[in-house]
């Protein structure tokens, strides 16, 4: 970095700045008083939501300027110490008899002392093009306004939930032969990722493009700035939540939502251009089929066996249907989970890891090739993003896809719709952050301690005491589960104490150890797990009795619904994980 650069005169060369310390025999790097340096870069580029930077060489606010003699106020009576080399001695203290004069460096010790003063400046200049590189990264990335649909972005101390969408858009270089070359970008592919709240496992949950569901309306915001509530649709395919009417992918966020009961963290876009420069970033990746692949629709052509594939062929790829399965859009999902499964061990392999040329690729590729959600808008994110999804174990990736049954109002089945008896219990399972996969460290001994909790005797229902707050659920659910509990479950001596003095997310029951009996007859009566049972005390009621405290939080759906989640998949759902091959047929 020059010395213009770094915001000095325009005569100085960099190299004179570079002086001898006569008291150390070392060089060390000597800036004039009349322009401090900041300890960290410059503010990065504005986002859409922040105003234009002034052009270079005019003066900002606050005393800065720009280019030349670039300078920073000081901070009003904050006398600031000058900066000490790390491992220079320290000044003396006053009264103290001063150094004796250093030797003079031997001209061996000076060629060194050059060199080392020379790497040093390239080290300075070094950091300064990383920063300019991440600047570039930043410009890559595309962003549009979610517009409300997520819950604000992932957090780090939570579970996350992503929602992956690859859109039919035909654009960019190549790509106009493939199917409608007039698309306006329909959600043709579209997963919803969960990860655990303790990193040990996620789920990819395939959503079929021909999934008949209701598109709610959707507040969107146009390109000046204003918004326009697009109108949805009852009983349409699911790919019509995003281009259809102009609708953006947070839309497609809220269909998802209103379908699972899921509110996805944030949402990333890739087009046909993200395959074929992402599996070109990394080398290819290698796939199997398990015989030999012509389909002249997506010109793909493999023969039986295992083949590493990038580019076009990449492409050609996760887009082919008539050559594998039933020839339809559910064996495609299945082989889209191949490539997927793939592209992740590639990622995580030391091959990708362990090559700067490759990662920079990476981080080259995927910033161009993804558009995402205004929470996610910086490299900074995207990276903080990546190190949470690092922590996975691909063994337990589990890939399923929403069940689903034949359109049963077609007679030429061209739909689907849910399959009412298994999706769910799946919808479920990532609501209360299930795994789909037997994860070993799945803390064994918390799960004994707390299934004990629901064995044992149970105390007659007339025998029952239990005062209900409402924490959370809608309101008139506590005099709703109250009624039920007398009128239909024999549970008399209970009674309505209104709202909890703080919300809570899931459904609890608080007993003391002599009112266990009590607590399993209530749970089972309630459908509770051993998980919402919580040994602690008791309360006295409104007669001056001991009684349990059930309060009802934000999962309880009413008077009678089993608060138990599922524990497993249902049976027959198909899954699969993400570090074995599984060769396409």
């Amino acid at each position: 970095m020059d010395a213009q650069g770094r915001g000095r005169a325009d005569d100085i060369d960099p190299a004179d700045q570079w002086v001898l310390n006569p008291d150390t025999g070392e060089y060390e790097l000597r800036l004039g008083a009349s322009a401090p340096q900041s300890g960290v870069p410059g503010p990065r580029r504005p986002r859409s939501s922040e105003a234009a930077p002034p052009p270079r060489g005019r003066t900002e606010a606050h005393g800065r300027t720009e280019a030349h003699g670039r300078s920073r106020p000081e901070t009003p009576g904050r006398a600031v110490p000058p900066r000490r080399r790390r491992g220079a001695p320290e000044e003396p203290l006053p009264g103290r008899r001063g150094r004796r004069p250093a030797k003079k460096a031997s001209k061996s010790r000076k060629i060194l002392l050059w060199t080392g003063g020379t790497m040093a400046f390239a080290l300075v200049a070094g950091a300064g093009a990383a920063y300019f590189y991440i600047e570039h990264l930043n410009n890559n990335i595309a962003s549009v306004s979610d517009d409300g649909a997520s819950t604000g972005g992932f957090q780090k101390d939570k579970a996350i939930n992503i929602l992956l969408i690859g859109t039919d858009k035909r654009t960019g270089k190549g790509n106009e032969d493939y199917g409608d070359a007039g698309s306006v970008g329909h959600a043709d592919t579209t997963i919803l990722l969960h990860v655990s709240k303790d990193r040990t496992n996620a789920t990819a949950l395939s959503i079929p493009r021909d999934l008949i569901v209701d598109v709610p309306d959707c507040p969107t915001t146009q390109e000046d700035g204003t918004q326009k509530i697009i109108p949805g649709t009852q009983q349409a395919r699911f790919n019509t939540s995003l281009g259809q009417d102009g609708r953006t992918p947070s839309c497609t966020m809220r269909t998802v939502t209103e379908l699972t009961g899921v509110k996805p963290d944030n949402f990333m876009v890739a087009d046909f251009n993200a395959v074929k420069t992402l599996t070109s970033a990394v080398g290819g990746v290698e796939v199997c089929v398990g015989k030999d692949l012509d389909d002249p629709d997506s010109h793909l052509k493999l023969s039986k066996g295992t083949h590493t594939i990038e580019g076009e062929q990449a492409l050609a790829f996760v887009r082919t249907r008539h050559a594998v399965g039933f020839g339809g859009d559910l064996s495609r999902i299945g082989l889209q989970q191949q490539f997927l499964s793939a592209l992740m061990r590639k990622l995580k392999s030391n091959d990708t890891l362990t090559s700067p040329s490759k990662m920079l690729d990476l981080a080259e590729a995927g910033t161009k090739a993804l558009t995402v959600d205004s929470q996610l808008d910086s490299i900074g994110k995207l990276k903080d993003l990546g190190l949470e999804l690092g922590k996975l174990n691909t063994k337990n990736l589990t890939f399923t896809t929403i069940p689903v049954i034949d359109n049963p109002a077609e007679k030429v089945k061209a739909t689907v719709v849910l399959n009412e008896s298994t999706a769910p219990q799946v919808f479920e399972m990532i609501k209360n952050d299930v795994s789909f996969t037997a994860v070993k460290e799945q803390k064994k001994k918390e799960a004994a301690a707390v299934a004990a909790r629901l064995k044992g005797s149970k105390a007659p229902a007339s025998e029952v005491r239990v005062r209900i707050l409402n924490g959370g659920a809608v309101a008139g659910s506590a005099q709703e589960t109250l009624s039920w509990l007398q009128n239909e479950e024999g549970v008399t001596k209970s009674e309505n104490a209104g709202n909890a003095p703080a919300p809570l997310a899931k459904t609890t029951l608080e007993y003391a150890p002599d009112q266990a009996a009590q607590a399993r007859r209530l749970a089972g009566i309630m459908g509770l797990s051993g998980s919402a049972m919580k040994p602690g005390e008791s309360v006295t009621n409104s007669q001056g009795v001991p009684a349990m405290t059930l309060t009802l939080g934000k999962d309880f759906e009413g008077a009678g619904v089993s608060l138990t989640a599922p524990s497993k998949a249902p049976e027959g759902v198909q899954k699969s994980t993400a570090d074995k091959v599984e060769c396409a047929k």
